[in-house]
């Protein structure tokens, strides 16, 4: 399912109006693609920033009562605060929507079974263990070192 944003149209263009826009709470996007003009919008700041770390995303974008299936294409980012500054996005149809969805699902599902087979290698063997496995490495790591620093 596509994530939905509320975009508004903007007018004013530059470094001016883009800091304003920001400074309110907002990205400058920019929407193409097909046979479409280019459209000028702007988008609320939190919602696209928690949109865009969905891998494979596809956004519904309402703008004027009417909706627009987009792909983000770019994305420009502040080089040190990691702030989003501005967004390009491409119009899709339904049917590439739907396949972008079914492998964001995938992808999801694979990092998923990665992160549990993970925690699953790296869990502790039992705790009786531990304090001899530590005993015995901190001996040969003082065996290591003490040998090397006395002098005679």
């Amino acid at each position: 399912m596509p994530i939905q944003l509320t975009a508004e149209p903007r007018s004013d263009f530059g470094k001016g109006a883009a800091r304003r826009l920001r400074r309110d709470g907002r990205i400058p996007a920019v929407m193409y693609g097909g046979n479409n003009e280019v459209v000028h919008v702007s988008l609320p700041e939190h919602e696209t920033t928690l949109a865009l770390r969905v891998p494979s995303a596809t956004f519904e974008i309402a703008l004027s009562g009417a909706t627009t299936l987009v792909k983000p294409r770019d994305v420009q980012r502040d080089p040190v605060r990691r702030n989003v500054e501005h967004v390009d996005l491409i119009i899709i149809d339904a049917a590439e929507a739907r396949e972008r969805e079914s492998r964001s699902k995938v992808m999801v599902a694979e990092a998923e079974a990665a992160a549990e087979a993970a925690a699953t290698a790296a869990a502790p063997k039992g705790a009786a263990e531990e304090p001899e496995q530590a005993a015995a490495a901190g001996e040969s790591a003082e065996g290591a070192s003490g040998e090397g620093s006395q002098e005679s």
